[in-house]
């Protein structure tokens, strides 16, 4: 062979090998990222191609899908449908033809659309026997006459809130609810006319109330007097006052350490040197704020983080961090054990406290998710409870539930009592809001409920923000503690 002849011979032979290296780059290292990039319209057109599988609750979908008309640009086959899709939305999300999904739409669509990897055997048996590839099920841990409870007492209160109510032993979460809420079937087709102009009314720059924030998870409120459980569990934990009964070190009027400013209580109530049991019932600002200031911000810390605030949490719904700030000084960390200056929870994390105090101290980890299910509803996963802390010992939550019974029995929680000997414990509390408190407060309830034979059933959290609620008449006895009520009522009921 001459010379030119062997030069076009082997930049051919490289020419060769570059496409090779190329396609097998293609075809296994990029595959992947290929296959699952949103601008991939293939992928778009395979996951609604089939019916998606659904998210159960109580043994019943509260999901569907239903035929497109396929015409001009659409060429989706199925579009997502929902069952009382407002109620359910801060659980299932959204799954859209033309916004994609979130939420457990998107965090579980691998099993929904069936191309999860645990699928593999089950897709393989169905290809074999020319069955149609179907997806499988999600199946939650929701409660469905709890969270009718939790969203029906939102929308009759109106204004915006949010509610979460855990099962204390396992971590279960039994309801979800945030109001104002939306419909995810009215955007989940592809449609200019309806979906997109239904998108965009929802957004929150068209709408003020923000109804796809997904309050019970996502926002961070301050979250006033209820923090003081945190509060009171931290000064137990430390041996800063070792029983309910024994008269705290709390002086009025109480001045700040390092200020001149008076930290006040609201009204006229017996707030000096009061016992950790009346300071609870009576909601002293003095005496927690004081515990608060003794312990030091470490301390404080300390304790918050382990009834899980400062990190996010993962149902797997993602969960905004609620916040107990490093670094604060004296009068800072007294505002904070209060709840107020930079605290902020989210009701989840709400929930979670009453839900540790509750379970004799023990935190579990809060899911949504009990099992995932092929479409013949074989179990492909299972979720097992899962402890996250040890915020109180056993002796020191007893200790705060005998105190926050005596809340609900005699003091400012009367409104969640339920009485068929169930024991109820809670926590109002009516947070600051605005700047030097010049907006409507937050009104705020935590609360669990004891049955006779001495287990915990539910833990509930509730949050309301009304802008056009009578300011005084704005408290969490007054407005957030019926909501909890019904909830714990509708759990109970469910098990008999």
């Amino acid at each position: 062979m001459n010379k030119p002849l062997r030069r076009i011979a082997i930049f051919c032979g490289l020419l060769v090998l570059a496409l090779l290296v190329r396609d097998n780059w293609l075809q296994y290292v990029q595959a992947d990222s290929l296959k699952d990039d949103p601008s991939n319209r293939r992928v778009t057109i395979a996951r609604y191609s089939t019916p998606r599988g659904d998210i159960i609750v109580d043994g019943n979908p509260i999901t569907g899908s239903t035929k497109t008309s396929k015409s001009g640009l659409n060429d989706l086959e199925y579009k997502r449908t929902y069952k009382n899709g407002a109620m359910w939305a801060p659980v299932t999300g959204y799954a859209s033809q033309a916004f994609g999904a979130n939420q457990l739409e998107s965090i579980e669509d691998g099993i929904l659309t069936g191309d999860d990897d645990r699928l593999f055997f089950r897709n393989t048996l169905d290809m074999i026997t020319g069955k149609e590839k179907q997806g499988g099920n999600v199946v939650t841990t929701l409660n469905a006459a709890a969270q009718k409870a939790a969203y029906n007492g939102l929308e009759k209160q109106g204004g915006k809130g949010a509610v979460a109510a855990i099962d204390p032993a396992t971590g279960k979460i039994l309801a979800l609810a945030s109001y104002p809420s939306y419909d995810p079937s009215s955007f989940a087709g592809n449609s200019t006319d309806v979906d997109s102009k239904n998108w965009t009314k929802l957004q929150k720059k068209n709408n003020t109330d923000d109804p796809m924030l997904n309050r019970a998870l996502r926002e961070t409120y301050p979250p006033g007097s209820t923090f003081k459980v945190v509060t009171a569990a931290a000064a137990l934990q430390n041996g800063l006052y070792k029983t309910a009964e024994e008269k705290t070190d709390s002086p009025l009027p109480y001045i700040m350490k390092g200020t001149t400013t008076e930290l006040k209580n609201e009204g006229n109530i017996p707030c000096k040197n009061a016992t950790m049991r009346v300071a609870l019932q009576f909601s002293c600002n003095t005496v927690f704020g004081k515990i608060g200031s003794d312990l030091g911000n470490d301390k404080m810390l300390a304790e918050a983080k382990k009834f899980g605030f400062d990190q996010e949490q993962f149902t797997p719904i993602r969960s905004s961090a609620s916040v107990f700030s490093d670094d604060m000084n004296s009068s800072q960390t007294a505002l904070s054990s209060i709840g107020q200056f930079n605290t902020a929870a989210t009701p989840l994390q709400m929930a979670m406290v009453a839900s540790a105090v509750a379970n004799d101290g023990k935190l579990m980890k809060p899911y949504m998710v009990d099992k995932l299910q092929s479409s013949n509803l074989d179990t492909i996963a299972q979720t097992d409870p899962e402890e996250l802390s040890q915020p109180l010992s056993s002796e020191n939550a007893q200790i705060l539930q005998s105190m926050m019974e005596t809340v609900v029995k005699d003091g400012t929680g009367k409104n969640a009592q339920i009485g068929n000997g169930v024991t109820v414990g809670g926590k109002t509390g009516t947070a600051q809001h605005g700047v030097e408190n010049s907006e409507n407060p937050y009104a705020w309830f935590l609360s669990y409920a004891k049955l006779g034979d001495g287990s915990t059933p539910v833990a509930v959290a509730v949050v309301i923000e009304d802008d056009k609620a009578v300011r005084d008449d704005i408290s969490g006895g007054g407005l957030a503690a019926p909501i909890a009520k019904s909830v714990m009522e509708a759990v109970i009921n469910s098990k008999k």
